[in-house]
């Protein structure tokens, strides 16, 4: 089932989301919610948050090449365990912040460590969008927006587009 998105500004996108004690098939529902919402915005990530859940919970699939199998990851918990000295910066973008898009730059590669679905360990070296992705939906766990990176002035710009925006939407 496909949920509605939450858009920047939204006091939700700035909450720190505690852990996840116990994957339940509530929580199993939500992450395969995720995934449908994340796959027709269309995006490569999207953090509980994003619809509303204060959970440890991101969903990821940065598989982009035409005729390559998808490759979704369900990640409750995640935690970047490592980090590269080399940086990258990508355009980023944000399915909370439509047709905004900035320079971001992060570590290169990271080390990854998360539980499945299932509730079983996993860890992963992540590179190029990948690598990008998780920081990006790992910062959505912990209130941070990608436009939290940047100077305060295109912030602010960024924000003010998004409540004409939000304005826009609300008056259909």
């Amino acid at each position: 089932m496909k949920r509605p998105i939450l858009y920047h500004p939204d006091p939700r996108l700035k909450k720190s989301c505690p852990p996840v004690q116990e994957i339940t098939d509530d929580l199993r529902s939500l992450a395969d919610d995720m995934l449908a919402t994340m796959y027709d915005a269309p995006g490569v990530g999207l953090a509980a948050p994003q619809v509303g859940v204060l959970h440890r919970l991101v969903v990821l699939d940065c598989v982009k090449e035409e005729g390559e199998a998808p490759r979704p990851l369900v990640m409750f918990n995640p935690e970047i365990t490592a980090s590269s000295d080399a940086l990258n910066t990508y355009e980023e973008g944000c399915l909370s912040l439509p047709e905004q898009f900035a320079d971001v730059t992060r570590p290169a590669e990271v080390e990854v460590r998360w539980l499945d679905a299932d509730g079983k360990e996993h860890r992963e070296g992540m590179d190029g969008l990948w690598a990008t992705c998780v920081q990006h939906e790992i910062d959505h766990l912990d209130g941070k927006l990608f436009i939290d990176h940047l100077k305060p002035l295109r912030r602010q710009m960024i924000t003010r587009k998004m409540v004409k925006f939000k304005r826009e939407l609300a008056r259909g």
